[in-house]
């Protein structure tokens, strides 16, 4: 049995499979794609939104989250769908639960894009 690196060597490893797999999800998710170019349109605008640093986190921090949940969603749907393509509930349950959690977060950002962005305008 092969030890287990650690250290650089796994550091190392550890980073390219995380870039293969923001590849992954760039070239085969749509929404992924979508979040992503959205993110990176509302970052330099989250700078004069934002008056404090930790107002610049939370929006910063809301895009982030986004696409965080959205890799999460598309490995979830990814596992589900090497299982086989036909119809079964608890695949249909976990993809609906994957969407429902994506959703959350969206709603969650817009809502901190939106009350900062209403403070900045009308304070």
């Amino acid at each position: 049995m092969k030890p287990r690196e650690t250290g650089w060597r796994h550091l190392m490893h550890s980073t390219r499979y995380s870039l293969k797999g923001f590849k992954a999800a760039f070239c085969n998710e749509a929404a992924f794609r979508q979040e992503a170019v959205l993110c990176a349109l509302l970052l330099p605008l989250a700078w004069w939104v934002g008056e404090t640093p930790v107002e610049w986190l939370l929006l910063i921090g809301s895009c982030v989250a986004v696409l965080i949940v959205e890799l999460l969603n598309s490995a979830v749907e990814t596992v589900v769908d090497r299982i086989g393509p036909e119809h079964h509930v608890l695949s249909g349950r976990a993809k609906d639960i994957g969407s429902a959690a994506v959703m959350l977060s969206l709603l969650m950002a817009g809502l901190t894009w939106g009350l900062l962005l209403w403070q900045r305008l009308l304070g």
